[in-house]
Parts: C-alpha cells; sequence; structure tokens
C-alpha cells in the first residue's frame, strides 16, 4: 500500500528551493478539515521543523542547553539530544516527529505555519470522535472511541501492547522503549489522523494562556496504551525539552468553511 505521507513530502521537496516568495502553507502540513477547524495529519516532522529554522534562526532551549531530557529514575540531561538527532549521535529522519521542543517552541512553529497548537477540546474531538461523512471500515461516522487507534490501541508505537515495536530509531541507549517511528507510517486513526495516540506526547493549549505547565495528549513510545486514552490527564513543565514530547499543529475555520472531515 502507498504511504500516505508520500504527497505532502514530495510537495515539500518541490518547493524547498523557492527561496523567500511567501508560501500559504511554508511547513507544507498536510490539513485535515474537521468541524469548525484543521489538524495536521501527522505529528511536526524533524524536515517540517528544519524548514522553520531556517526561515526564522530559531535555536531551541534544549540546543542552547546543551541537550534536551529523558527520565532514567530522574530527568537526564542528554548531550546532543535535540530536535536535529533527538535520540543524540547521527541517528536522526526527517520523518521522525520533532522532539525536545517546548510548548512555546511548538506554538511558534505553528503560528508561523498559519495556524496555533490545539485546544484540548479540539484534540480530544479529532483524536476519539469520527467526523468522516464516510469512513472507512472499521470506523463509523458520530462513533466516539476508546482510543484514537479506534477500539483497539493495536498498531500505535507504544511499548509492549499496541501490538509489535515499530521504532525505526535502531539504537539501544535509551531506559525505556526503542524510540519513534516514522510519522505517517502506522494505522491510520479516527479521522484518517496518524499517532494521535502514541509515538510522541503532544502539546495541546490546556489551560488557555500563560502557564507554567501544560497539558499533553496521546502518551507515547515511552510507554503502553493506557495513556492512549482521552480521560488519561498528563501535565509538564511549558519549558521543558523532553525526548517523547512532540506536537502538531490546528487552524481554525470559519463556520461557512467547516466541512466533514476527509
Amino acid at each position: 500500500m502507498r504511504n500516505p505521507i508520500s504527497k505532502p513530502v514530495a510537495i515539500m521537496a518541490a518547493t524547498a528551493c523557492m527561496g523567500a516568495i511567501a508560501q500559504p502553507n511554508p511547513a507544507q502540513i498536510d490539513w485535515v478539515t474537521l468541524d469548525g477547524f484543521e489538524m495536521a495529519r501527522t505529528e511536526t516532522t524533524i524536515g517540517q521543523f528544519a524548514r522553520f529554522v531556517a526561515a526564522t534562526g530559531t535555536v531551541t532551549q534544549a540546543e542552547r542547553d546543551g541537550g534536551g531530557q529523558v527520565y532514567e529514575a530522574g530527568w537526564v540531561r542528554k548531550a546532543g539530544w535535540t530536535w536535529r538527532t533527538p535520540l543524540g549521535g547521527k541517528d536522526s529522519h526527517d520523518l521522525w516527529p520533532a522532539v525536545h521542543v517546548s510548548y512555546a517552541e511548538a506554538q511558534a512553529f505553528c503560528r508561523w505555519a498559519g495556524g496555533q497548537l490545539p485546544t484540548d477540546s479540539q484534540w480530544v474531538k479529532a483524536a476519539y470522535t469520527e467526523m468522516r461523512s464516510n469512513p472507512p471500515t472499521p470506523f463509523q461516522r458520530g462513533q466516539t472511541y476508546i482510543y484514537p487507534t479506534g477500539s483497539s490501541p493495536q498498531g500505535a508505537q507504544c511499548l509492549n501492547d499496541c501490538g509489535p515495536d515499530r521504532s525505526q530509531a535502531h539504537v539501544a541507549t535509551l531506559w525505556r522503549g526503542l524510540g519513534p517511528e516514522l510519522a505517517g507510517r502506522t494505522l491510520a486513526g479516527v479521522n484518517g489522523l496518524f499517532d494521535m495516540g502514541a509515538n510522541a506526547w503532544e502539546w495541546v493549549d490546556e489551560p488557555v494562556g500563560q502557564s507554567a505547565t501544560k497539558r499533553t495528549r496521546g502518551g507515547s513510545w515511552w510507554y503502553g496504551a493506557e495513556p492512549m486514552r482521552a480521560d488519561h490527564l498528563a501535565i509538564k513543565e511549558a519549558h521543558f525539552s523532553v525526548v517523547y514530547i512532540g506536537f502538531r499543529c490546528a487552524k481554525t475555520l470559519s463556520s461557512a468553511k467547516s466541512v466533514s472531515a476527509n
């Protein structure tokens, strides 16, 4: 089966050399139209974040600090672990989710990309309630599911109870889990979105506005299926740059433009 993310990636390659001409979708996000808003089909990738850095000159806090953090019986800073090389060394891939990015840095990317981080209610609605007018089997329009993958967590990149490990990291430096899958390579879930459950936690704007802590949603490859559920609420310090927290963007639509999910 053809990889569904291949089209946006091809567009990215084709437009990368267009210079400083302003583009309506500079990150080349594949937007999915839902009820009153749009959601990125995949988590923000290293390749997309690199476009933002090239355009804005952004240097992340993790880079300034010499590396992001991971939990190993306490928070540990890992030298060289940044959005460019999430697991250190030379291990990287343009389609890995961009992690070691703080809430504010994620929000800055989304603003540059033409949207914003999703609110918690937007994220939950997109992740669990099927809105497509003609969804493929086994999804049913109007149904709210237990997991972003549907009635079962199978197919997600989580630890131990989502099926076979799909890590593309191929490293042995992790205290827990084996790392992320490439964006868009797991099974498409509710509303045709990828990795709303597991792979990388995702920042959401909750509470809305300024706050020292922010909610993260969906779980990650570091955990089993339980954090993928809507009733699992997790928070992190907003300034944290962590190996298993990434993000995706949303865009609010006018009522005239709001249509069923595609």
